[in-house]
């Protein structure tokens, strides 16, 4: 019989089955764990002692999970290609791989394993050497694995996907999982939580738990940002500023200042009707109400999670798990060579480098951080300079190409196309910078070297989420916080670098330029995420079941299916937390500008939820499960999210929203003594944002090189000062400094009233909810009465001894001697 693989099967309690074919090239060890031996070191045996598997035949049962007793339950596959078949290395390295290979086979022979713990599969594996190099052992099957010596490691999942199993021993939860729960049709049904966490462990679980949570809570932020938009939608036909602004006799007869030197041109204020129409949608009231709700929702999403963790860690009795010791990663364990004091237990224990060590460590990594975060930023500052240049070149190119086409005008302006080029590019750089800051982020936290695997996650989260903050959010920054805010005026622009004229914006603001960038970047992130987490593996694993039935048998064993499945990699459920944390920020830090964002993400989730299942299940080997707790370093992450997201939505609505200005227009300068109008009105208000500039008074090297036609001496331009001739001409004017004070104290007022109600809520909410506070307090009173109960038997039962012995001691001393 031919087969591909030679399936290696080992009872580790010392007996031995293998199963093999002269034309096999790969081999799968499947382990199964009978024992509690968890030694940290262990002496390399002989050479000519080692412990090797025997080989048995395949027993053409597809579907079995058992050894070919069919007794044992197999655990763990360990999957290695025949040496002696290799042609890719030298022979001398063929036969250390192979040695290797072998010592490890036989020190897990000797070690054993255990079936009920779980976590202890996967600790022994982790730990148990195969060779000694100048006194310092190498061991762990992460080693093995990187260097070729094994190609698999990983547990069997329990049947097929598409099928239950023929083997009526199989409880097949594979398959009930991916009918109830991976499957399309289930996108409305509630998640299996307790099926999800018994499956693939607490850790997997408490993701899914977390997101479908997530997406629960979106769906109320949804249904108002909705809302908001809608109202956008009806009110846009009133908003007065904007019909100015397309009125022909008002905007039609303003006209606006070069917004580049030399090359630029006067422009009419009416080709940026349409846009101003938009932004009728997105700078509404609605959307200031819908900010103050999402600094609110935020808070409710949090406090609410945690009472619904605290459930879990209950049900799943996950609550005393951090308070045990956690074992060491076995990367620490390896490099344990300096003696040091604990101080608490006052004795010496193994550390992997001394104080000096550890601080030259955290330097070098906390400098290498910087390092690259500075990079981000020259990426940015890349991206801003392409802004700066293009804008030259559409400025001068496109007015003469669309002369005669007055519906192409309308939206294509040199902001316009420069926007959407910039944030299409921004977008690509972002996804190219994802991937080598990925590495960067492992390579700093390797070499970090933290002591257990809690402690790597922790560190390599903070250090990926920094990078992902500063490569995702840094150009929404630039265009809500600081672009058109640095300008001058047409006398006396504000250079950039030296020699790049700063942008500036529409005389609607940037908002809308805002807008389009997180539609772009929000809306392509989804879309290229879904196509990559779907698309990759699928393609794989199709590429794979092809190679493998064109050289194996019709009849291949479960390990063999699950090895041409793709692995789940080391960093397991990282990546999709990071996404969705990401998200998450794009979700609440820029609200304000673009209210649909949450039904964006509530779509995406829908979807999500079930693609990340439909993955896990049919496309990924299945997970060694792990234990958890909570989310873990994304906890404190999000907190920190929801408190910066008030302090952007507010200076969104104050400084990059035109809302402040309109209304000090409406209450104060549309009506005496600054205005002349009889009644509170926001007719006039383009007229009176616009400042004048006399077009003498250009420097010779920001002069437009084409002239304006007719008497025309003026231009207009985006700003508040006072017009030429006046005795503070170009300086700000009164209407400037009413605007400032009034931004400031709607910043202090909204981020104070947030920060007081989330304070309240917090305080009102507990993190944990009183049901499951009783469940906890009866659970502990019915161990205490146990052990109490316990306690009394067993005096009960020595006292009863001691005064049996009372007793017959006494009898014999009273006895009758004549007795």
């Amino acid at each position: 019989m031919n087969v591909e693989n030679q399936d290696v099967l080992l009872d580790l309690e010392g007996e031995e089955e293998e199963e093999e074919d002269d034309d096999n090239d790969d081999g799968e060890i499947v382990l199964e764990l009978n024992q509690v031996i968890i030694p940290t070191y262990g002496t390399v045996p002989d050479q000519q002692n080692l412990h090797t598997p025997e080989w048995v035949d395949f027993d053409d049962k597809p579907d079995s999970l058992f050894f070919k007793d069919g007794q044992r339950r197999i655990d763990f596959v360990l999957v290695y290609e025949d040496e002696s078949k290799k042609m890719t290395h030298r022979r001398s390295d063929r036969k250390k791989q192979k040695r290797k290979r072998q010592v490890y086979e036989s020190n897990l022979i000797n070690n054993g394993l255990q079936l009920e713990a779980t976590r202890s599969v996967h600790f022994i594996l982790s730990r148990v050497e195969y060779a000694t190099k100048n006194n310092v052992k190498k061991f762990g099957i992460n080693k093995l694995l990187d260097t070729g010596i094994y190609k698999a490691a990983f547990p069997l999942h329990d049947s097929s996907f598409r099928h239950l199993s023929t083997d009526p021993r199989c409880p097949s939860e594979r398959y009930l999982l991916y009918r109830e729960w991976a499957h399309p049709k289930n996108i409305f049904k509630l998640q299996p939580l307790d099926f999800i966490r018994k499956y693939y462990g607490e850790k997997i679980g408490i993701y899914f738990a977390w997101l479908g949570f997530y997406t629960n809570m979106l769906t109320v932020a949804a249904v108002v940002g909705v809302g908001c938009f809608l109202y956008g939608c009806l009110t846009k036909d009133n908003c007065t500023w904007s019909q100015e602004v397309c009125d022909p006799n008002i905007g039609g007869n303003i006209i606006m200042c070069p917004q580049c030197d030399r090359v630029c041109t006067y422009w009419n204020l009416t080709i940026t009707c349409e846009s101003s129409k938009k932004l009728c949608i997105f700078d509404s009231y609605g959307t200031l109400v819908f900010a103050v709700f999402m600094g609110i929702w935020v808070t409710f999403f949090l406090e609410f999670w945690k009472r619904r963790q605290a459930e879990l860690e209950y049900e799943w009795d996950t609550v005393e798990y951090l308070e045990q010791e956690e074992q060491v990663r076995p990367e620490y364990e390896a490099r344990c060579t300096h003696v040091v004091m604990n101080e608490i237990t006052q004795q010496e224990e193994h550390v992997p480098y001394t104080a000096c060590g550890k601080c030259v460590r955290m330097t070098f990594c906390t400098s290498a951080i910087f390092f690259w975060i500075l990079l981000i930023i020259a990426s940015v500052v890349g991206i801003i300079v392409y802004r700066l240049s293009v804008f030259l070149v559409f400025s001068s190119k496109l007015s003469q190409h669309i002369n005669g086409t007055e519906a192409i005008r309308k939206y294509l302006t040199p902001q316009t196309a420069t926007s959407v080029t910039a944030s299409l590019i921004s977008f690509v750089v972002i996804m190219i910078l994802n991937i080598v800051y990925e590495k960067v982020a492992i390579l700093i936290t390797d070499f970090e070297l933290p002591r257990t695997q809690t402690d790597y996650e922790n560190s390599l989260t903070t250090k990926m989420f920094l990078f992902q903050f500063v490569n995702y959010y840094s150009s929404c920054f630039y265009i809500a916080f600081f672009k058109g805010k640095f300008v001058g005026h047409p006398g006396s622009p504000v250079y950039w670098l030296g020699k790049y004229r700063n942008e500036e914006c529409d005389p609607g603001g940037c908002l809308l330029e805002l807008t389009t960038q997180l539609a772009i970047i929000v809306g392509g992130k989804a879309i290229w995420n879904n196509i990559q987490e779907v698309l990759v593996p699928l393609v794989k694993n199709l590429i794979g079941r092809y190679s493998a039935a064109a050289r194996s048998e019709k009849v291949v064993p479960r390990w063999e299916h699950d090895y041409h499945l793709q692995p789940i990699g080391k960093l397991g459920l990282f990546y999709e937390y990071l996404e969705m944390v990401i998200q998450f920020g794009f979700v609440t830090l820029f609200v304000a500008s673009f209210p649909l964002a949450p039904l964006l993400a509530l779509i995406n989730n829908m979807l999500e939820i079930r693609l990340d299942a439909w993955k896990l299940t049919t496309q990924f080997r299945r997970m060694v499960p792990q234990k958890a707790q909570d989310i873990g370093a994304w906890q404190p992450i999000l907190q920190g999210i929801a408190i910066l997201a008030v302090v952007t939505n507010a200076l969104i609505i104050a400084f990059t929203s035109d809302m402040i200005p309109r209304l000090v227009y409406y209450w104060s300068f549309s009506v005496p003594p600054y205005g002349s109008h009889s009644t509170h009105t926001m007719e006039g208000y383009i007229n009176s944002t616009l400042s004048v500039f006399s077009i003498s008074d250009f420097k010779n090297e920001s002069k437009p090189s084409s002239p304006w036609f007719g008497n025309q001496t003026t231009c207009r331009y985006r700003d508040l000062r006072y017009p030429p001739g006046h005795q503070h001409q170009y300086e700000h004017n009164i209407y400037y400094w009413h605007v400032i004070a009034a931004k400031l104290a709607f910043i202090i007022v909204m981020e104070h009233v947030i920060y007081f109600v989330k304070f309240i809520i917090s305080y009102v909410i507990p993190d944990v909810s009183e049901k499951t506070k009783s469940k906890v307090k009866r659970e502990k009173y019915l161990t205490q009465k146990l052990l109490h109960e316990n306690d009394l038997k067993g005096v009960k039962k020595t006292m009863g001894k001691i005064a049996d012995k009372i007793i017959k001691g006494a009898d014999s001393t009273f006895r009758p001697k004549d007795e």
